[in-house]
């Protein structure tokens, strides 16, 4: 038992001694009634401003566990772009989001709420409990 707490204690101090950024964008997922909306709009969006501006990747962590129908947040970390970059990176993002929002199914389909205003802070991240870092691979 010593052990896999010892274990815990270790992995949980590598990934928030891992974390470069010290200001998070957050990005809300919720639920109407049948399910969270898709990530890939945001992911994709990620990916291509990345390749298209070369900017370093950032680091995106996820937090479930925020209600019953799976619904969860993202937090993108911001400080690997510049300030020219991050700039338009968070127009973009809103861009996306805001499309995302006005396709979906009003009826049932959930919502992405996201304030580029409210920056999360790293010391507010690392209280945060069930929060993972976020893998391309979750997408499929």
């Amino acid at each position: 038992m010593k052990k896999i707490i010892l274990s815990f204690a270790l992995f949980s101090c590598a990934l928030f001694l891992a974390q470069k950024s010290e200001s998070y964008l957050k990005l809300s997922y919720s639920s109407m009634c049948c399910g969270t909306p898709s990530t890939a709009p945001v992911m994709n969006y990620i990916e291509s401003f990345q390749g298209k501006s070369k900017a370093k990747k950032v680091e995106i962590f996820r937090k479930s566990g925020l209600g019953r129908e799976g619904e969860f947040a993202l937090y993108i970390g911001i400080d690997a772009l510049p300030k020219s970059k991050r700039i338009k990176f968070v127009k973009g993002l809103e861009t996306t989001v805001n499309s995302q929002n006005n396709s979906r199914d009003k009826n049932s389909g959930g919502t992405v709420f996201f304030t580029s205003s409210e920056l999360v802070k790293k010391n507010d991240l690392t209280q945060i409990k069930n929060l993972i870092s976020y893998k391309k691979e979750q997408l499929k």
